[in-house]
Order: structure tokens, then sequence, then C-alpha cells
């Protein structure tokens, strides 16, 4: 949630469900085959793909699901009628929210992220009012948990995230560290790392919130089930606020 993927929140997840993994499964194949379309079948020389691809194996995608959808794609059968959408909005409290997504419909996908926020104290926003609240980045996700004896100190894994070039680092609940790079930058920090036996959880670009906003009880409630909401539509893939933690 908060200034994060509220995606990738879901992906941490341990007890994620059988039918909320196969919805995840079912949008990651579109994000695939919307990189293979834009760039090839390569990840060679798609780095869009490989981006997808990692993010897919992020959620325990399996390596045949993924070979499926990059073969459907290939072949013209996914990802022609496909496009990519973000809205802005405003949720409870006065939060900012920037949903992104892939459709085959834009016409009705807005009607029904329109009639989401309005159940939940939100409504879009008009385009540049919101978006300008957040900047692309490139995010590393690391779970301090999963990592070998030697990094397993906070200070230590976040000198080397410095060393490795992180711009900045976000603690977020559960021991997970957001390692913040610009965009370019984002795949050969996560490799430092990786030689140096750090575990990644994931690695994306994003839109990460420029500044974070507490909000009330109340609305953090109704937040969250907005982000759940969100979530459970099959277009929507990401869902960014800047709702402090």
């Amino acid at each position: 949630m908060s200034g994060h993927s509220h995606a990738k929140t879901v992906a941490h997840q341990k007890s994620i469900s059988d039918q909320q993994r196969g919805q995840v499964f079912s949008k990651m194949a579109r994000l695939i085959a919307i990189a293979v379309r834009d760039g090839g079948p390569s990840i060679e020389t798609n780095y869009k793909l490989k981006i997808a691809i990692e993010r897919a194996r992020s959620f325990n995608m399996p390596n045949d699901n993924v070979e499926r959808a990059i073969k459907s794609a290939s072949g013209g059968l996914e990802g022609k009628n496909l496009s990519e959408f973000i809205f802005e909005a405003y949720g409870p409290g006065g939060t900012a929210l920037l949903i992104e997504g892939i459709t085959d419909n834009k016409n009705r996908v807005l009607l029904e992220i329109k009639q989401i926020l309005s159940q939940r104290n939100g409504k879009l926003a008009q385009e540049g009012s919101v978006r300008w609240m957040f900047e692309r980045r490139g995010v590393i996700s690391i779970l301090l948990d999963d990592q070998p004896e030697q990094w397993k100190n906070k200070e230590a894994l976040e000198l080397k995230a410095i060393e490795a070039g992180a711009q900045n680092l976000v603690w977020r609940p559960d021991n997970f560290l957001e390692i913040h790079t610009t965009v370019d930058n984002v795949q050969s920090v996560k490799e430092i790392l990786e030689k140096d036996n750090i575990e990644i959880k994931s690695s994306s670009v994003d839109w990460v919130a420029k500044d974070e906003i507490p909000v009330e009880e109340s609305a953090r409630k109704n937040m969250e089930k907005l982000l759940s909401d969100l979530d459970e539509n099959n277009d929507v893939q990401d869902v960014y606020s800047n709702l402090k933690d």
C-alpha cells in the first residue's frame, strides 16, 4: 500500500488464495503480452519483457505459464487489442492515487473504476492534477528475513544498497526494504546486489510518491478497502498512493 504499489504488497502476502493467484497470473500474462507486442519475445533485447517476467516470478507464476504467455503473444494471439492506461484519482482523506492497467476496453474499465472510487469516498481527477505528486523510479524490494546471515543487519544492508547506487531507502512493514534508483539504473543495482548473494524479492519501474501523507484511522480503513476493490478489477495492474504507512 502507501507510496508503493498495492499489487506488490499483495505479492508479499504468504497466504494468497487460489482465486487471487489465478487472477494475478492472468494479469501477468497480459503484462507479458504487452511487452512482447511492443518489443519482441527476446529478454536479451526487450528490457520491458525482462521486467515483466521477473515480476510474474515474484508472484510465483510457473515457468510454463510464462512461456505460454510469451508464445501466445509472439503468435499474435495475445496483446493485439490490449492497451495500457493510467488514471489519476483522489482517495479517502485527500490521498492521491495513480491507477495503472491493461485493458481491451478503456470505456468499460473507466466506468468500473469510477464506480469503485465512488463507493469508497474517492473520485477520478483531471489529467495532470495528481501525477505531479509522483515520480518514476526503479524500485527493488528486499525482505530482510530472507537474507543470508551477512546481510541480516539493517545497517549493513543499507550501506551495501547505497554502494550499489541506491538513491533512497525506505523500510516498509514486515522488514521489507525498498531501494529506489533511477529508471536506467534499476537493473545494474539489482545485479550488483545479487552478486553479493542478496536475495531480491522484486524489481520494477514504479510511480513513487514524492511525499507521503498520514490520514485518520477511518480514512485509512476506507483506503484499504478501496485498494483491495481496485486490485480485484481484472484490468488493474498497479495502484500507487501517497498514503503514509
